[in-house]
């Protein structure tokens, strides 16, 4: 009964560490509109955080509780679930997923990069304060080159409308409605921060309980079921992408999200304390990284990702499952 109890608070706060998110993002989208912000630059800085919010949230609360191999585990294991799990249900629904020049130029250097550079960090099998200030300062460079290089580009702001029509829809009627900020927007961006809160929390407690219980190591729990859970707003924004056809906001999404995941859900938690990697992080979970990250890239470069090519992400991921737990 305990077990699964903890296991319907995990499912739960994983679910509230989401909303909130969602809450926290689009009030703050809300509000960036209102002082009149560029909706480019909220574009890449406010909805690029949203979708990896719920992996940051997590890794502060699970530094917070003294357990830190949880960071690295979850922000690999979200990394691997992004390319492999959503790009492979992306191109399965959406089928063949069409790569720009733009993503092929910019996106896919600064993905196989940061890998690279996280790969240095992680090879003593730990990330240090000196580290994680690296990796922030890395991801500064990138958010400044990635706006000069774009800015002004307003078909991809028009492409993230179309992809996102209801939530545009609300944003309008309430804008009309209000006439600029109203008390809701801030409601609901205290309680979408209130949520995160209680979401990251409990989901570590329940990730630590569970770990205890199934005789399973955290980094187990957090690379697999954490990061899926964490990576469902990724999933919902590429597939529904894909299906509408807007290939370059799915795909875009996954890069921003990959590159956020190592740079700022690694660097952020790092300042707090010293993190470790689990021996499953470390031997399995980055070897697979690298062979995602390469076949994402070479994927990218022949401009197109097939039907079949999202099958064999899908087909790795579940080998990476069979050897995580021993099968293989």
């Amino acid at each position: 009964m305990t077990l699964f109890l903890w296991i319907v608070i995990f499912c739960v706060s994983v679910a509230v560490l989401v909303k909130g998110a969602d809450w926290f993002t689009e009030s703050a989208e809300k509000i960036g509109l209102a002082f009149k912000v560029s909706p480019f630059i909220i574009g890449v800085t406010i909805v690029a955080l949203g979708t990896s919010l719920p992996e940051l949230a997590s890794s502060i609360a699970a530094v917070l509780k003294q357990s830190t191999e949880i960071v690295s585990a979850n922000a690999i294991g979200s990394n691997l679930a992004n390319i492999l799990l959503v790009i492979g249900l992306a191109s399965l629904f959406g089928g063949t997923l069409i790569v720009r020049r733009s993503l092929i130029n910019l996106d896919l250097p600064l993905l196989a990069s940061t890998t690279v550079l996280c790969l240095f960090c992680v090879i003593d099998r730990q990330i240090t304060r000196f580290e994680a200030i690296i990796l922030i300062l890395a991801y500064l460079i990138y958010l400044a080159y990635t706006i000069v290089q774009r800015k002004g580009t307003k078909e991809e702001t028009k492409e993230v409308m179309e992809v996102l029509p209801s939530r545009e829809e609300r944003r309008e009627k309430e804008r009309k409605r209000m006439g600029g900020l109203g008390w809701k927007i801030f409601f609901f961006l205290i309680l979408g921060a209130v949520l995160l809160y209680i979401g990251a929390n409990y989901t570590i407690e329940s990730v630590m309980k569970l770990s205890t219980l199934l005789a399973i190591p955290t980094g187990i729990i957090a690379i697999l079921a954490l990061a899926i859970g964490t990576s469902l707003p990724e999933l919902v924004v590429s597939v529904r992408a894909a299906m509408h056809k807007k290939y370059e906001i799915g795909l875009g999404n996954i890069l921003g999200s990959n590159i956020f995941n190592i740079l700022l859900v690694i660097g952020i938690p790092g300042l707090i304390s010293t993190l470790s990697l689990d021996e499953t992080t470390f031997k399995i979970g980055i070897p697979f990284l690298v062979v995602a990250t390469i076949l994402f890239v070479i994927s990218g470069i022949s401009r197109r990702i097939h039907a079949w090519e999202g099958a064999m992400y899908l087909l790795i991921y579940v080998l990476f499952i069979g050897m995580l737990f021993g099968f293989v």
